[in-house]
């Protein structure tokens, strides 16, 4: 039952976050979350570590709990990072390229796809994510995927308020042909489809956001 309280939590805030209902830098009471929910204070502390983890709110000794405030720049430069960071990991990806490390991320792009099709937005907005991450897995380069898997945390709030359905379809289609590319061990065309990849993903963030609101009753309403 807690379990279940817990998550339930954590989906009702990711979605108001997601769907521009709370303001970035809104304070989270907890004892007004606590009311407002009807559980006790520990579950709604447990929810917001969660979602601290997701890195969609901070949490500041002292002060309490935040949505998260990512700035425009801070995704313009994790983008930068990770395209020269993930264009290296395509050239080396291809030369070490086998039949079951192709299967694993077809397998890992139809899972996108469901998403995707099903409207979930935190759902697919992990599962476009961890497609580079499972790239770096799949070659066995841990300190790769832990530095990937960092970075597009720091961009999961910004991908989740500001990418369209249209555009997350978009990235899904790119994926698989990123994926025929590496089958055909095809370096120059692997290596172009990710870095063009990372810049649409760039560019369809759309910033020109609703005005939300302040106030946790009406935002979760």
């Amino acid at each position: 039952m807690e379990t279940s309280s817990t998550l339930h939590i954590v989906e009702s805030l990711t979605r108001a976050i997601v769907e521009h209902r709370l303001h970035p830098g809104t304070k989270l009471a907890e004892q007004k979350l606590a009311d407002h929910f009807g559980v006790s204070r520990t579950l709604v502390r447990q929810a917001l570590f969660q979602l601290s983890q997701n890195r969609l709110i901070r949490l500041e000794p002292a002060r309490g709990a935040f949505v998260a405030t990512p700035s425009v720049q801070e995704a313009q430069q994790v983008f930068a990072v990770r395209r020269m960071l993930e264009v290296e990991m395509t050239r080396a990806f291809v030369k070490t390229v086998t039949n079951a490390k192709i299967k694993a991320l077809r397998e890992h792009v139809a899972q996108e796809k469901l998403a995707v099709s099903n409207e979930d937005v935190a759902g697919r907005t992990e599962l476009l994510g961890d497609f580079h991450v499972r790239m770096a897995e799949l070659m066995g380069n841990q300190v790769l995927a832990e530095l990937l898997r960092e970075l597009i945390s720091r961009c999961a709030l910004i991908t989740l308020m500001y990418q369209s359905n249209q555009a997350a379809e978009h990235s899904n289609d790119e994926h698989a042909d990123i994926v025929k590319a590496l089958a055909a061990r095809d370096e120059e065309l692997a290596v172009r489809l990710m870095n063009e990849h990372l810049l649409h993903v760039e560019e369809n963030l759309t910033f020109d956001r609703k005005v939300p609101t302040n106030d946790i009753s009406m935002a979760l309403s």
